[in-house]
């Protein structure tokens, strides 16, 4: 039960930082592209990790080793990265041909997506979840939508990247279910991410220093918040957390956005937003009550 708390609270932290860091990149996209600003943010989040990954090894250092799949650790790191790279290059093609708001609401589709995936793996969530989705759904639709709702070019480019969102949580509860490294892990992920967005840099962006530079307070909150901790925190997280209730725990990310907007940036929240950020809040509370019942702790196998 407490591994479960523990994991419930790191993607809650995860939520809160992914939340806050959109006010950081909606700043960074007035100075760079969006390749550039993805590559250096995803770059710099691996080397955070480099250091962090010596260190978790020095205080381990007196106690036993445990077992981990080199292997394991590499192929998921790699694929996670891959698809890491595909769904943030789809989201900011697709924002920069539709809404902010219609792009926050496909986005958040990820929470049906997971579930629905896993009808056709082993990790079949109980079906009450499913009543928490539609909540999820429902509170998103208050949340982000302010027009008319019509899909478009860059809809589908979003919705296409919400796809490779949901596989991307899907990779990491598997690779989880072995012995990886999940820091390594992580690691490898931002390196493959990055040197992918950086082949898109090139081939499509003209980056340029000064402008690099203008953005680098965001760059730095992304980079070391956002990927090196947040994606970090994500994989820890979800080794003690079935897919279905992750998913509606890190789907807050876009309420913690909109109060950060608030907060932050004074945005204005309205009634009709409070009441979706507070469906939101209700669905992930009510997932996890309802998968604490339907799942035993010998449904995952544990990694140290």
């Amino acid at each position: 039960m407490f591994k479960r708390f523990r994991g419930c609270l790191m993607l809650l932290l995860t939520a809160l930082i992914w939340g806050t860091a959109f006010v950081a990149q909606s700043e960074g996209m007035r100075y760079v592209r969006p390749f550039t600003y993805n590559c250096i943010r995803t770059l710099l989040g691996g080397f955070v990790l480099i250091p962090v990954i010596f260190l978790l090894r020095r205080l381990r250092r007196d106690a036993p080793p445990p077992p981990v799949s080199r292997r394991q650790t590499l192929l998921g790191g790699i694929c996670c990265g891959v698809l890491l790279c595909i769904a943030s290059a789809l989201q900011q093609a697709g924002i920069a041909k539709t809404t902010a708001g219609k792009a926050g609401f496909i986005t958040a589709l990820y929470v049906v997506l997971v579930p629905l995936i896993g009808l056709f793996t082993r990790k079949k969530p109980p079906k009450t979840i499913w009543l928490c989705v539609a909540a999820a759904i429902a509170g998103f639709w208050l949340l982000c939508i302010k027009e008319g709702f019509f899909l478009g070019t860059g809809d589908l480019l979003v919705l296409c990247c919400t796809l490779f969102f949901a596989l991307h949580i899907i990779t990491v509860d598997r690779f989880c279910a072995h012995n990886v490294d999940p820091t390594v892990m992580s690691c490898i992920q931002f390196f493959t991410a990055g040197i992918l967005l950086g082949i898109g840099m090139l081939l499509f962006e003209t980056p340029r220093l000064p402008d690099i530079l203008a953005a680098k307070g965001t760059i730095l909150y992304a980079g070391v918040m956002s990927c090196g901790v947040a994606y970090t925190l994500q994989i820890l997280g979800q080794r003690e957390t079935p897919p279905a209730p992750a998913t509606l725990i890190m789907s807050l990310e876009s309420v913690f956005a909109a109060l950060s907007g608030w907060l932050i940036l004074h945005e204005q929240l309205t009634l009709r937003e409070g009441i979706g950020c507070a469906l939101v809040f209700a669905a992930v509370i009510a997932a996890q009550r309802l998968t604490a019942v339907g799942n035993k702790p010998t449904d995952r196998k544990e990694s140290s």
